[in-house]
């Protein structure tokens, strides 16, 4: 995947619960835990910036650019 999210480390900085980021956002946990893990395919602007600010930073702190290794295909993920 050449978008890495680093979600999860923002979250425990900031200490706050996946649960309480969820409903602050208005997404389902489970749609929180796809976006963590790196299988959606895009994310809404809306959504990031709801993100954004309840965790005080930066959509790049959340996403980070990598460069994909020879021969690799996405998949099928989803839009949130």
């Amino acid at each position: 995947m050449a978008i890495v999210v680093h979600l999860d480390v923002m979250l425990a900085k900031r200490k706050i619960k996946s649960r309480e980021l969820a409903a602050y956002v208005g997404i389902t946990e489970q749609n929180l835990s796809l976006l963590k893990s790196g299988k959606v395919k895009g994310i809404r602007f809306g959504t990031l910036e709801k993100i954004c600010e309840k965790l005080q930073c930066q959509p790049g702190d959340i996403l980070e650019w990598t460069p994909e290794p020879a021969g690799a295909t996405a998949g099928d993920e989803g839009l949130l």
